[in-house]
């Protein structure tokens, strides 16, 4: 990707603010994972937008657009900070995807350097919101924290936006079951295999996305064909161990704007998570073998959902013993998937 800008899913994504298309609105923050809390602070520059159109139609006045933006920061501040690799809920095509479908129209990814890290609390709000963004709105969790030694409060991003007739909505922190939603939980949950807290944190199934490479000569001798699926390198993986999974295949010739047959459903299947799966050396793989699927899916582009951890990651002391827990896991995961599936469908 051009690390200026790039036409993406429908949605700009620019590395430079110079390069963004003002005016905006922004939503800002890390927006890892963009969980049931950060769909919340989205929501207000959304309906900032509807205002705006709907006001437009009523007093039939022709204004320029203004485009509902996410600004965040790349690489991950945590990864500034400790100067070690960052793994993500969200690679970069998978948060262009999903905000896509939440309806923004611009991703702006600040530099996290040392430059950005030097700026008081009022150069950041005057120098990138005002002057270079031309925010007319802006949205953050409570939490949020801006500025050299993170010093600036959202009450000082309200009061510094002020000055320039800027509003800044405030969201609370989101919650379940009496726990803060956050990144950090996520990974707590994906950490343990628990796919359910997970999917409720999320709002929606933790996946992966990523190209089918050829298999390894042992699928072929015990019998079973996974598609061993190429991850980029900062994806986060969950537990280690065996899952039960949707899959689906990404449809990459229709038009970006037509969601609704972007991912074709091609069956479910079970997934194992291992730390022998490493393509080249270099790139993180998981292993997915479909469950009455026969069709070649080498090339192709595979999202998978997590559905159920299965059993975590285990030795086994002969090839037959490793078949006979492959044949179990297969079984033990349609039942577990034709019973969810029923179920959604009376719930419906």
């Amino acid at each position: 990707m051009n690390k200026i800008a790039n036409f993406t899913n429908n949605v700009w994504v620019t590395y430079s603010t110079s390069a963004a298309y003002t005016p905006t609105v922004v939503a800002l923050g890390k927006f890892d994972g963009l969980h049931c809390g950060h769909q919340q602070v989205i929501q207000p520059i959304l309906n900032h937008i509807r205002t705006q159109e709907l006001g437009k139609k009523s007093r039939s006045l022709a204004k320029e657009h203004i485009y509902p933006t996410v600004v965040t920061f790349n690489p991950h501040p945590q990864e500034f900070f400790t100067g070690k690799p960052w793994s993500l809920l969200t690679p970069l095509q998978e948060k262009v995807q999903q905000l896509q479908n939440c309806g923004i129209e611009q991703l702006v990814l600040l530099p996290f350097d040392k430059e950005l890290t030097a700026l008081s609390p009022q150069d950041f709000v005057e120098k990138i919101l005002v002057q270079q963004l031309k925010a007319q709105m802006i949205s953050v969790g409570e939490d949020f924290r801006f500025g050299k030694h993170r010093s600036g409060t959202t009450s000082d991003l309200q009061d510094i936006a002020a000055k320039f007739d800027i509003p800044v909505v405030i969201v609370p922190n989101y919650s379940f079951q009496g726990e803060r939603i956050s990144s950090s939980s996520i990974r707590q949950a994906l950490a343990k295999g628990d796919i359910h807290r997970a999917k409720v944190l999320l709002n929606y199934p933790y996946n992966f996305t990523g190209k089918v490479v050829k298999a390894q000569q042992l699928d072929r001798t015990i019998g079973f064909s996974p598609a061993n699926i190429q991850l980029t390198a900062n994806k986060l993986l969950p537990r280690h161990g065996v899952y039960a999974v949707r899959v689906f295949i990404v449809n990459e010739t229709v038009d970006a704007s037509s969601l609704s047959n972007h991912l074709l459903p091609i069956g479910v299947g079970v997934m194992n998570v291992a730390h022998h799966l490493i393509v080249n050396d270099t790139y993180p793989s998981v292993e997915v073998h479909l469950l009455d699927w026969l069709g070649d899916l080498c090339d192709k582009t595979l999202t998978v959902q997590l559905e159920e951890f299965l059993r975590p990651e285990q030795k086994f002391s002969s090839l037959e013993t490793l078949k006979a827990q492959i044949t179990a896991d297969c079984a033990k995961a349609r039942y577990l998937l034709l019973r969810s599936t029923n179920l959604e469908k009376f719930a419906g």
